[in-house]
């Protein structure tokens, strides 16, 4: 008897969770926002579809936590697959364009053929321009100085303003709105469902809660994992924090690096932290000659993080 009103109470505990979340609106960016459609599915999901191949199998709750843990680890995604989450998004378009790269998912976006597009752009704070980062092409750096900022953000809006006056002229003279739309910038938000399975959710937050993703998709990342994904599913994210976000996987390449090194430290009466000049004596043959190396860069940061080499 008491075991079943504990399992009614953690239910009811459940489901007022999930009501709370329910299509409560998470302010990203200036005008975007995430919110919960539905899920299905919880921790005990993932545990449920594991167990299948094997019976029943242990039932504690302590159990279940090493069980989600051992899955995580060793990259069995299956049961994390049986758990499912519908969320709408609002998200300007060049972000929308990242988003829509992670394919496993079902979306109905915003159309803008049937409908008038959004009265929204992204605008920039003045403190928030960014600089082209050197080493990475993709990426930005650091902050621009704010009197440029000023210059930019009132440019910006100058420039939003101007297309979205154009967009509506088009509109009143009678021009289809398939057409009247080509000139929107980038910046203008667009809304979407999009429905995903636990698995390939979690693939997604990890590539862009990423310190290399682009800020404005981190912001949007981070607000779905943080306030959705971690209160309903509290013990895949434990493990998707430490595996995923906080974990760090080595190739045979960083291997053999870590194994010359505490080699080098041995015949050397050297204790760790080495420096990088020894990091370099010691790095992957295929790596020497090579002025610049991505690869090369991530192992050093890599055993820095461990401690094995000064920063």
């Amino acid at each position: 008897m008491s075991e079943t009103v504990e399992n009614t109470g953690v239910v009811a505990d459940r489901q007022a969770l999930v009501n709370e979340l329910r299509w409560k609106k998470i302010p990203v960016l200036d005008d975007g926002f995430v919110c919960l459609v539905d899920v299905m599915g919880e921790d005990s999901s993932v545990v449920q579809a594991a167990r299948v191949s094997y019976g029943e199998g242990t039932k504690k709750p302590s159990d279940d936590r090493t069980l989600i843990r051992y899955l995580l680890r060793h990259r069995h995604t299956t049961p994390f697959e049986m758990a499912e989450l519908k969320f709408l998004v609002r998200v300007p378009m060049d972000c929308w364009r990242q988003w829509i790269r992670h394919r496993m998912a079902n979306v109905n976006e915003y159309s803008t053929r049937y409908s008038i597009a959004i009265d929204s752009a992204q605008t920039t704070p003045v403190d928030q321009w960014r600089s082209q980062a050197t080493n990475n092409r993709q990426g930005s750096d650091e902050l621009l100085p704010t009197e440029l900022g000023e210059k930019l953000t009132a440019s910006e809006r100058e420039l939003q303003d101007l297309a979205r006056r154009i967009y509506q002229e088009r509109l009143d003279s009678g021009v289809a709105r398939e057409q009247a739309r080509k000139d929107l910038p980038l910046a203008t938000y667009t809304e979407a469902y999009w429905k995903v399975d636990l698995h390939n959710l979690l693939h997604f937050l990890a590539l862009r809660m990423d310190s290399h993703a682009q800020l404005e998709i981190r912001d949007y990342a981070t607000a779905i994992g943080r306030q959705i994904v971690q209160p309903l599913f509290p013990a895949v994210w434990e493990a998707f924090e430490d595996y995923r976000l906080q974990g760090s996987g080595l190739s045979r390449l960083e291997v053999g690096c870590i194994q010359r090194l505490m080699q080098f430290a041995a015949e050397n009466n050297r204790v760790p932290p080495l420096s990088v000049e020894d990091f370099m004596s010691v790095q992957d043959p295929s790596w020497r000659e090579l002025a610049r190396s991505r690869e090369r860069d991530e192992c050093l940061a890599k055993l820095q993080k461990l401690g094995l080499v000064a920063q």
